[in-house]
């Protein structure tokens, strides 16, 4: 009798202990997602059968010893401490890769992770969406750039993707919240773990609009710093493209941009003054064929399916608004890209220094220019 109430409730909670077979898989050291999947091929073998085989037979399959310890006696704290995290509140999810709502995108990739804590609604995973990625201490140009292509991406229906880091990717998240939209963002650090601490408003932002914060690291789990680099391969693995805004020849940056060619992403980069260290890096990737993005256009367009699926959404509307020349108005056109003296841009202008202070002021309100030390600097169409 006891026997048999054993087997009603393994049945009855399946989905739990496919959970809890994958969270053992994601413990086993040097074998991942891709190397689970040949074995299922090559033996016929299901994740129950091999958790549950014999040394010898896990020997037969090429495992070595450290890998038989792990299958033999996982970290089962791991796994009441995931499981734990997951049924102690509601909005937040456990998926493993053979659920049906792991992102298909992402189960592509060759090092898909085993699988996704997150908060909030896990649909959302599977949207369409771009991934922003750039320098944690930008310039003011960058800074601008990040917010408006993630609030522009948005109005056009994409899903802004990021790292929550300091930087191009707090930017990007806070622009894609403009018009309270929603955004993506993954973490490098155990998903019970928001790094930095000062974007836990952020992040808090981000779940009141829907959005989700998704980690391949299960609660408790230390911080490394070489977890940051691989959570890359998941931001670009959810994603259609990867647009880098700033970036230096060696920075996390390129690493996502790397594996978005691995995984056959679409790579964009913003180009910038050449004399900046933090575009160099965006300078190689176009050398290397990434599209060189100037607007909000140059990204649509290489998505033209996907954009004509995307509903609710006015594109042309959103492209006649882009395209409409900053140079029709005169005082706009003495302010540069660059800093630009209030003495240089009235000169320019041929207006009174104290005319030039005032229209200044109402194009700053509209969000078309920005005062910095120094002068004004021209900003993108809003």
């Amino acid at each position: 009798m006891q026997q048999d109430v054993a087997r009603e409730t393994i049945v009855t909670d399946n989905n739990e202990q496919a959970l809890i077979n994958w969270l053992i898989l994601s413990q086993i050291p040097r074998f991942g997602v891709s190397r689970w999947l040949k074995l299922n091929s090559k033996f016929e073998i299901n994740l129950e059968e091999l958790l549950t085989s014999s040394t010898k037979t896990l020997d037969g399959f090429g495992f070595n010893q450290q890998q038989i310890s792990v299958i033999t006696t996982p970290n089962r704290q791991l796994i009441d401490t995931s499981l734990q995290w997951l049924y102690d509140k509601e909005q937040r999810f456990l998926i493993h890769h053979a659920h049906s709502k792991y992102p298909y995108l992402l189960k592509q990739i060759a090092s898909a992770p085993p699988v996704l804590f997150g908060y909030g609604c896990c649909d959302l995973l599977s949207s369409h969406q771009i991934a922003m990625v750039g320098s944690r201490n930008p310039t003011h140009q960058g800074k601008e750039s990040a917010k408006r292509f993630a609030h522009l991406l948005s109005e056009s229906g994409w899903v802004v993707t990021s790292g929550l880091a300091m930087g191009i990717d707090g930017l990007s998240h806070q622009g894609a919240l403009t018009k309270k939209r929603s955004t993506i963002a993954v973490l490098g650090t155990a998903i019970d773990k928001m790094y930095p601490r000062r974007h836990i408003k952020l992040a808090e932002q981000i779940l009141e609009h829907d959005g989700v914060i998704v980690s391949e690291f299960a609660p408790l789990s230390p911080s490394r710093p070489e977890n940051f680099p691989r959570r890359n391969r998941i931001i670009s693995g959810l994603s259609y493209g990867v647009l880098v805004v700033e970036a230096a020849i060696k920075s996390g940056s390129l690493i996502t941009a790397r594996y978005a060619l691995e995984q056959n992403r679409e790579v964009l980069a913003i180009p910038g003054n050449i004399h900046n260290p933090l575009s160099a890096g965006c300078h190689l990737l176009i050398q290397e064929g990434a599209k060189l993005v100037t607007c909000i256009e140059d990204i649509l367009e290489e998505f033209p399916k996907i954009n004509q699926s995307l509903s609710g959404v006015n594109n042309d509307k959103l492209q006649n608004k882009s395209s409409q020349s900053l140079a029709s108005d005169k005082l706009l056109d003495s302010v540069d890209f660059e800093v630009t003296p209030l003495d240089i841009v009235a000169q320019r202008s041929n207006i009174e220094v104290t005319e030039v202070m005032s229209k200044l002021l109402e194009l700053e309100l509209r969000g078309l220019v920005t005062s910095v030390p120094g002068g004004y600097i021209k900003l993108g169409e809003k």
